[in-house]
C-alpha cells in the first residue's frame, strides 16, 4: 500500500528565544524537518511561561500561555481548522499547565488527528498526578518516542505500554567536522590550557560541585587544567534566589584553592558558538546526580562533535557511552572524576581514540536522521488509520425501544447518573434530571411487560416525589448513593425537567394511579415555574405545561406558563437576532432544540399561530447549524457553548442534542404535517447509528445502551444515564413518528459496537 502523503503537521513545545533545553530541541526539530522535507508545512505552537516576554520568529504559528486552560482548547480548535494531518508533542511535565501538565490533555482530547509524543522525561516512580497525566497521554498518542532504551523499559514496566507503541529515536545533534581542540582554543583565550567543559543551564541538579571538588587533584596532576562551566543560571532558579547558586560555586572553588582553574561563562549561547566552545574542549564532563536522567541534550552534543566524555552513570549516559564510547564514574565521586579526567589529559593517544569513537556514534544521531525517523513514524500511523465508510440510509433503520440498559443503571432508589463503560458508577449517585427523563420514558415506551412498567414508573416517580423540598419549594437534584441529598435546592434546569416529567406522566402514564399522582404533584409544585429565569428551564416547564393542558384542558396555571414564557421567548429572539442569527440567545448551549419545541407545543396548545411560526423559523435555523458540510447531523459540541454569535464547533457531540432535535422535529411535523420534518428527525436520529462525523455508531443494539459522546478522536465509551435515556426516548419518538406517518421502519438488530 502506498504511504500517505504527509504535507502538513503541527508541533508543540517550547521554542527559542525561550532559554531552555526543550526550546532548543523543538527549534532544532523544526529546522531539521524543514531542511529534510522542504515542502512540509510545520505549524509551531510555542508554550509560553511569560506572555509577551519572547519575540518569537515567524516559524511560530501561535503561543499557548502555560497556565491558561482555555488557551489550550482554543489552540486545539486552531489546529483542527488548519488542516494539519498530525500533531507532534514535545512532552515535559514542567512546561504545561495544571497538575503535572494536565492542560495538555485537554488540548489533545479535542483533536481528531493522530498524535505522536516525544517523552523528554520518563519517571520510574511518578506521583499520582504524574501517572494520571502520563497515562492519559499514552492512551491518546498513536505513538510515543523515547530517546533511550531504558525509557522503553520503564514505560512497559510502570505503565504497561505495548512495546509496539514505543519508538526509540536518539536526541538529534548537529553536523560538525571532527576538529582538533587546539584550533578553537585561541578564540576563547585558552591557549596552553587543558580544558574540561560542562555546559547547560546552571542548577543544583547538574552536580557541578562534584567536578569542582575534583579540581584540586586534577590541577595537581595537570597544572594547566581549566574547568569551564558554560551556561546561564536556570530562569526558575534566578527568579527564586537570583545568582546565589553561582556565587556558592565560585565560593567553593575559592575555598578549595582552585579559583584559577575554574572559569564561569554566564550566558545562553547560540548553537554555532556553543559548538565552538565544545570543540575547544579536551574533555567533557557530565556529573549529573540523578540516576533517572533519561535525556541529556548536552551529552548528545558533546558526543556529536567527538568529545571524550567522563560522566556519572545516569540512564542516557549508560546507553550513549556504552561499548567504550565514554567513561562512567560513580555518582558524586570526585576522586573518580579526578582520576579519569587526569588520565585522559595525560594520555593523548587514548583521548584521541575515545574522541573518534564518540564522533562515530554521533554520526548516527544527526538531526536529518531524526526527522526521517519521525516522518516514518507518522507515515506508519497514517497508513494504519482505519478507514470509515458511510452507511447507506437504508442500513440505518431505527432500533426498537429497549429497557435493558435503563434497568442496568437503576436500583430501588432510582437511576444512577454515571457509568464506567457500561458498569454503573455509584460514586456519583443519582440526580432528578435523569430520573425525570426515566419517568417520561416509562410513559412513552411500548411493548414492555406492564408489571415491569409499573415497577419502574413507581421507582422514578418516588425519586421525583422525594426530591420535592416543601420548605424551600424547590426540587432537589443531586443525591448521594446513600440517599442523602447533596443540596437543598436543585438548579433551575432540574426543576424545569421535574415539572416536564410530571406533565407528561399526567397525560401519558398507562396507569390511572400514576396519572393522578403526577397531576396532583404538578398542581402543588408548578407555580415555581413562574420564578424560573433560565430560557431552557422555562422551555422544559412549558413542555410539561403543554402536556398537562392536554391531560386537563383549561388548566389555568399551564396556560399561564405557556403564554408568559412563549411571549418572553419571542422577546428574547427579537432582542438577540441578527440577519445571520435567528436565535433566542447570543450563544449556543445544550438542548438547543427544546426552545423552538416549547414554542411549537405552546402554539398548538394555545392556538397561537405566532408561537408556531417562530418555533418553525428558529427550529429551521438550529437544524441548519447542526448540519455538517456532508449533510449529516452534527450535534452542537460542548466546545461551542458560550461563544457569542459564533458558528458551532464540531466536538464534543452528545446524545442529548440528537434526542432534542428528533422530538422538536416531531413537534414541527405535528404542527405542519410537512414531510421534511420527518426527514430531519430521521437525519438527527441516524446520528446514533453512525451517520455522524466519525461514522461511528453510539447506540448498542444488543442492550439499548448508548455511548456518552462523539469526541474528536473517537467515542467516549462510558454509558451514562443521560445518554442511554436520550437514545431510548429518541427510539420512542421515531417509532411514534413512523406510526403517525404510516412508515414503519425495520428495526436494526445487527450488532453495533
Amino acid at each position: 500500500m502506498k504511504a500517505p502523503n504527509i504535507q502538513h503537521i503541527a508541533l508543540i513545545g517550547n521554542f527559542l528565544p525561550r532559554k531552555c533545553g526543550i526550546a532548543t530541541y523543538t527549534t532544532d526539530t523544526y529546522a531539521a524537518l524543514k531542511q529534510r522535507f522542504p515542502d512540509l508545512r510545520v505549524d509551531v505552537y510555542a508554550m509560553d511561561d511569560h506572555v509577551g516576554r519572547y519575540d518569537y520568529p515567524d516559524a511560530v504559528t501561535g503561543s499557548i500561555p502555560q497556565h491558561e486552560r482555555p488557551a489550550y482548547i482554543e489552540t486545539a480548535r486552531r489546529i483542527e481548522a488548519s488542516g494539519a494531518q498530525a500533531l507532534w508533542v514535545q512532552h515535559e511535565y514542567g512546561i504545561y499547565g495544571g497538575p503535572a501538565g494536565e492542560h495538555l490533555i485537554a488540548l489533545l482530547d479535542r483533536l481528531s488527528i493522530p498524535v505522536i509524543a516525544t517523552l523528554h522525561t520518563v519517571l520510574e516512580q511518578p506521583n499520582p498526578d504524574e501517572r494520571r497525566v502520563m497515562e492519559a497521554l499514552l492512551r491518546r498518542a498513536s505513538r510515543v518516542i523515547v530517546m533511550a532504551e531504558k525509557g522503553r523499559e520503564i514505560l512497559k514496566r510502570v505503565h504497561g505500554v505495548d512495546d509496539r507503541k514505543i519508538g526509540m529515536i536518539p536526541h538529534g545533534v548537529p553536523d560538525r567536522p571532527f576538529a582538533d581542540p587546539e584550533d578553537f582554543k585561541p578564540r576563547f583565550g585558552w591557549q596552553g590550557r587543558e580544558v574540561i567543559l560542562t555546559f547547560g543551564l546552571l542548577a543544583p541538579s547538574k552536580g557541578i560541585e562534584t567536578v569542582i571538588e575534583a579540581m584540586p587533584a586534577i590541577a595537581a596532576a595537570r597544572p594547566d587544567a581549566l574547568y569551564v562551566i558554560l551556561g546561564a543560571t536556570h530562569p526558575n532558579l534566578v527568579a527564586h534566589e537570583g545568582e546565589a547558586y553561582r556565587d556558592r560555586l565560585k565560593a567553593l572553588a575559592a575555598e578549595l584553592g582552585v579559583a584559577e582553574h575554574v572559569a564561569f561563562i554566564d550566558g545562553f549561547v547560540e548553537q554555532g558558538e556553543l559548538l565552538d566552545y565544545l570543540q575547544a574542549a579536551d574533555v567533557y564532563a557530565t556529573p549529573y546526580p540523578n540516576p533517572a536522567q533519561i535525556t541529556s541534550g548536552t551529552l548528545s552534543y558533546a558526543v556529536a562533535v567527538g568529545k571524550p566524555v567522563v560522566s556519572t552513570p545516569y540512564i542516557h549516559a549508560t546507553e550513549i557511552l556504552a561499548d567504550e564510547h565514554g567513561v562512567l564514574v560513580p555518582f558524586s565521586d570526585s576522586a573518580a572524576f579526578a582520576r579519569e579526567i587526569s588520565r585522559l589529559l595525560s594520555d593523548k593517544e587514548a583521548r584521541l581514540a575515545l574522541a573518534h569513537r564518540a564522533y562515530a556514534r554521533g554520526r548516527t544521531m544527526l538531526w536529518p536522521r531524526l526527522a526521517e525517523r519521525a516522518m516514518d513514524t507518522l507515515i506508519g500511523i497514517m497508513a494504519t488509520r482505519p478507514r470509515r465508510f458511510a452507511r447507506a440510509n437504508q442500513e440505518l433503520a431505527p432500533l426498537k425501544p429497549d429497557l435493558a440498559a435503563v434497568e442496568r443503571m437503576s436500583d430501588a432508589t432510582g437511576m444512577l447518573q454515571h457509568s464506567i463503560f457500561s458498569v454503573p458508577d455509584r460514586r456519583h449517585g443519582y440526580c432528578i434530571d435523569d430520573n425525570a427523563r426515566a419517568l417520561i420514558l416509562m410513559s412513552k415506551i411500548e411493548g414492555i411487560d406492564e408489571t415491569l412498567r409499573d415497577k419502574w414508573t413507581s421507582v422514578y416517580a418516588a425519586f421525583v416525589q422525594y426530591a420535592w423540598n416543601q420548605d424551600l419549594r424547590r426540587f432537589r437534584n443531586f443525591m448521594n448513593f446513600d440517599r442523602t441529598w447533596c443540596e437543598d435546592v436543585g438548579s433551575e434546569d432540574s426543576n424545569g425537567r421535574a415539572l416536564w416529567s410530571l406533565g407528561v406522566t399526567a397525560r401519558d402514564a398507562k396507569a390511572l394511579k400514576h396519572r393522578d399522582w403526577a397531576s396532583a404533584l404538578f398542581d402543588s409544585t408548578a407555580s415555581i415555574a413562574l420564578e424560573l429565569g433560565s430560557p431552557r428551564a422555562r422551555a422544559f416547564a412549558m413542555l410539561g405545561a403543554a402536556a398537562m393542558l392536554d391531560a386537563h384542558p383549561g388548566h389555568a396555571l399551564s396556560r399561564e406558563i405557556l403564554t408568559r414564557f412563549g411571549e418572553e421567548l419571542i422577546e428574547l429572539l427579537d432582542g438577540n437576532r441578527r440577519p445571520e442569527w435567528s436565535w433566542f440567545e447570543i450563544v449556543l448551549a445544550y438542548d438547543n432544540a427544546r426552545l423552538p419545541e416549547a414554542l411549537l407545543r405552546a402554539g398548538m396548545a394555545l392556538g397561537r399561530s405566532e408561537f408556531t411560526s417562530i418555533g418553525l423559523e428558529t427550529l429551521q435555523w438550529i437544524v441548519g447549524q447542526q448540519t455538517s458540510p456532508e449533510g449529516r447531523f452534527r450535534a452542537v459540541g460542548t466546545d461551542s457553548f458560550g461563544r457569542e454569535y459564533a458558528a458551532p464547533l464540531q466536538f464534543d457531540q452528545q446524545p442529548l442534542e440528537a434526542q432534542a432535535t428528533v422530538e422538536a422535529c416531531a413537534a414541527a411535523h405535528e404542527a405542519t404535517g410537512e414531510r421534511r420534518w420527518v426527514d430531519e428527525a430521521m437525519r438527527a436520529y441516524r446520528w446514533y447509528l453512525g451517520a455522524n462525523d466519525l461514522e461511528l455508531p453510539l447506540a448498542s443494539a444488543q442492550d439499548g445502551g448508548c455511548f456518552d459522546g462523539l469526541m474528536p478522536h473517537g467515542l467516549n465509551r462510558n454509558q451514562g444515564a443521560e445518554s442511554i435515556l436520550a437514545l431510548q426516548l429518541a427510539n420512542c419518538a421515531i417509532s411514534a413518528l413512523s406510526n403517525a406517518t404510516g412508515t414503519v421502519a425495520t428495526p436494526l438488530r445487527a450488532a453495533v459496537a
